[in-house]
C-alpha cells in the first residue's frame, strides 16, 4: 500500500477548511440591506480576482450595480424578457432577481486570443471567478448567492446594461447582501458515488 504523505501541521489552515466544508449559499431573495460598502467589495472583488487563471490572462471583468442600478435592471429585465413573449411569470422572475438585489456583481467571461489557453478554459476561470467571489463574500461575513436567469442568456440585455463588447457573456450574477434567514443546510453529493480513484 502507497504511504501517504503527512501534511505539515503549521501549513494547514483549519479554519478555511471548515468555512469551505460548511459553506452554504444564502438565497438572494432573503438578502437584505445594509450590503458591502465600496471598500469592503473592494477586498472581496480582490480575493475573487486572485482566482486560477491559466496564462494570466484575466479572461473576466467585475460589473457592479447598485441597489439602484439593480432596480433599473430588473424592470428592464422584465419589459424585454415580455417584449420577447415570455409568458407573464417568467417575465416577472428574470426581473425578481435585481429587484430583490441590494448589491450586485456581474461576472462577464471575457475571452482573451490565445494560441496556449483555449477559450474553454479561460470559461473554467471565469466560473472560477464566480466561486471565488461568492466564498470571499461568505466569508467575510456577508450573505452571497449566484444566480444566471433569463438576463445573462440575453445577449441584448448584456450589451446595452452591462455594457458587454462582442464574445462576451455573463457567467453569473453574484447578489450580496445582510443574511435576512438562515437556512438549513440541504442535501450534500454522496462522495462516494461520485470519485473514482486510480492507484496504478
Amino acid at each position: 500500500m502507497t504511504e501517504i504523505p503527512t501534511v505539515n501541521p503549521a501549513t494547514r489552515n483549519q479554519a478555511a477548511l471548515d468555512f469551505l466544508l460548511s459553506r452554504r449559499s444564502r438565497p438572494a431573495k432573503t438578502l437584505v440591506a445594509p450590503a458591502p460598502d465600496a471598500d469592503q467589495l473592494t477586498e472581496i472583488l480582490q480575493a475573487a480576482a486572485r482566482t486560477p487563471d491559466h496564462g494570466k490572462l484575466e479572461p473576466w471583468r467585475f460589473v457592479v450595480l447598485t441597489r439602484a442600478a439593480a432596480q433599473r435592471l430588473g424592470r428592464e429585465a422584465e419589459t424585454r424578457a415580455a417584449a420577447q413573449g415570455l409568458p407573464e411569470d417568467q417575465s416577472a422572475k428574470a426581473g425578481k432577481q435585481f429587484y430583490d438585489s441590494q448589491l450586485c456583481v456581474a461576472v462577464l467571461f471575457s475571452p482573451k486570443p490565445s494560441e496556449k489557453v483555449p477559450e474553454l478554459e479561460q470559461l473554467f476561470s471565469a466560473g472560477a471567478a464566480c466561486l471565488s467571489l461568492l466564498n470571499a463574500a461568505l466569508a467575510a461575513g456577508w450573505g452571497a448567492n449566484w444566480l444566471s436567469g433569463w438576463a445573462s442568456q440575453d445577449d441584448s440585455f448584456g450589451r446595452d446594461l452591462l455594457g458587454m463588447t462582442p464574445g462576451e457573456i455573463v457567467a453569473g450574477f453574484i447578489h450580496l447582501g445582510t443574511e435576512g434567514v438562515t437556512p438549513s443546510d440541504r442535501p450534500r453529493p454522496d462522495l462516494a458515488a461520485i470519485t473514482h480513484w486510480i492507484s496504478e
